[in-house]
């Protein structure tokens, strides 16, 4: 009886780790080293991420990592100013730990033009605060361009949209609704007309536009 409780614990510890060699048997070990290629200098900090996911790893202060990920997988590393690299784990491996050297190559970028300028003294600042010109923000632009003589200057060579052109219609239609029957009022002797045409002859409402 002892032999046979002795045989069921055995077989009980023995199986997860048959489990467990079972379920491990197409993951790798992969253990390296990054290092730039053009000076062979060690890159700390790298980031070593299995594509398509968000699991990984971050090389230490000598750019060595160690990641493991299944066969087959692509890896990819990426660091500030160095350009991305990926790397697939082949599929033929066949020992469960593998050594990897990985080079990066720096990734370039232009910064745009900083002038420095020394600190002016007060009275150049004064002068240049009277004589530089400025050019406008959002806020003064917002305001240029909703002032009246803008609106009624962009008002005149602007076509009308559709809105427009149906309350234009209806308000025509209204206004021959009202003297439906009978002739139309004339108003060429209406004052209040003439006193507006003058106004537009003045502004310059009927110039030939260019």
């Amino acid at each position: 009886m002892k032999k046979i409780i002795l045989y069921i614990v055995l077989a009980c510890c023995a199986l997860p780790k048959a489990h467990a060699q079972i379920g491990f048997t197409d993951m790798v070990e992969l253990t390296g080293v990054i290092m730039s290629s053009d000076s062979l200098r060690y890159l700390p900090y790298v980031s070593i991420t299995l594509a398509g996911t968000d699991r990984g790893v971050v090389s230490n202060r000598k750019g060595v990592f160690s990641i493991i990920a299944p066969k087959g997988s692509n890896l990819e590393f990426s660091c500030m100013g160095y350009k991305k690299k990926q790397y697939t784990i082949p599929d033929s491996l066949t020992q469960p730990r593998y050594s990897v050297i990985q080079l990066m190559s720096q990734d370039t970028f232009y910064l745009p033009t900083t002038i420095i300028r020394p600190v002016m003294s007060r009275e150049e600042f004064e002068r240049a605060f009277v004589k530089w010109d400025i050019p406008p923000d959002q806020i003064e632009m917002a305001r240029r361009n909703t002032e009246v003589n803008t609106i009624r200057a962009l008002a005149l060579i602007l076509p009308r949209d559709g809105n427009e052109h149906l309350d234009y219609y209806q308000a025509q239609a209204v206004k021959r609704s009202s003297w439906a029957g009978g002739q139309p009022p004339m108003t060429i002797f209406n004052p209040l007309n003439w006193a507006e045409f003058f106004k537009s002859w003045k502004r310059g409402d009927y110039k030939r536009q260019r």
